[in-house]
């Protein structure tokens, strides 16, 4: 009888990828660009499709919503979402990448006091104008401005429109001043950093950066990649969130079995009661998620963003 051993260099099977749909509340772990924490992440859960709702940088750390299958179809409103951060800051120097990672160089020696600090956190807070820093990911003419920055080019950027919530002093220790802020999309707590340092008069950088929260997701409630990667597959996929959490500042409508049907195929459909316009997540009798709609005149719905059938739950 002939036995056949296998070879120890033949190619080992991988299951294939599958249709994966939820929302992973990541910890993000320190090092690791967003775009590797999402990608390891999807093939532990084998998901044919992946994305996130807001880069977090290497050097930072903390929640990073990842977004699974159908779910990417709901991703925008949670990138559009206010995000809070855990800030340390370094007091009395500055660097010319305005973090922990550029030139340091001596400012000025700290001498300040909680009032001062209280206050100057206080006058942070609103609607303002801020410009992104040379060392950012924006691209301009095809190139992110990092590019430029490291090559010795600085290239006019425009002022953004931004939204400091909240922010308020943790602890002020010696030369360390740690701070918590709640900020509209597009901020850079980078140059918050800068501009509070400027502000008190003695320099500051950002010498740590946490994130602790996107939208109604907390970081409390984030899983660590060492664990995803410890747990089965079964484990793994418990984890996700539904879809819908996504919008969860958004009303719920139900529908009968007939409109349930019609909005399934995309079809407009006529409501019998009256409802205020806007957005809704629809669901079926069965309180199975559609989709997004919307309510836009005379008590018509529209589909806005509809889940394939197969995975509607």
């Amino acid at each position: 009888m002939t036995v056949n051993i296998p070879k120890t260099n033949a190619v080992q099977f991988k299951a294939p990828f599958e249709e994966v749909s939820g929302v992973l509340l990541l910890n993000k772990p320190f090092g690791l660009t967003s775009n590797t924490a999402l990608q390891r992440a999807r093939h532990l859960l084998r998901a044919k499709k992946a994305g996130h709702t807001g880069t977090l940088d290497p050097h930072a750390t903390g929640l990073l919503p990842l977004c699974f299958g159908e779910a990417t179809k709901f991703s925008q409103w949670i990138l559009d979402a206010p995000k809070g951060y855990i800030a340390t800051l370094k007091l009395g120097y500055v660097s010319d990448t305005l973090d922990g990672e550029g030139v340091i160089s001596k400012y000025s020696d700290v001498n300040i006091d909680l009032s001062q600090v209280e206050g100057v956190l206080n006058a942070m807070i609103g609607v303002q104008h801020q410009t992104p820093p040379m060392h950012a990911a924006i691209k301009v003419q095809g190139k992110p401005l990092y590019s430029y920055a490291r090559s010795g080019q600085t290239i006019e950027r425009q002022p953004r429109v931004i939204d400091i919530l909240r922010c308020r002093l943790i602890s002020l220790d010696t030369d360390l001043l740690t701070i918590e802020c709640l900020v509209s999309k597009g901020t850079y707590i980078r140059v918050m950093a800068s501009d509070i340092g400027e502000k008190l008069g003695c320099g500051a950088y950002l010498t740590a950066l946490q994130r602790v929260s996107t939208g109604p997701y907390q970081l409390h409630d984030a899983v660590e990649l060492s664990d995803l990667m410890a747990m089965s597959e079964t484990k793994r996929r418990e984890c996700l969130l539904p879809s819908d959490s996504l919008l969860s500042g958004v009303s719920s409508l139900h529908l009968d079995s007939v409109h349930a049907e019609d909005m399934k195929c995309g079809r407009i459909i006529t409501l019998s009661e009256y409802k205020p316009l806007g957005l809704y997540k629809v669901y079926d009798p069965l309180n199975c998620f559609l989709g997004l709609c919307e309510l836009f005149t005379e008590n018509k719905l529209r589909p806005i963003r509809l889940m394939a059938t197969h995975t509607q739950k």
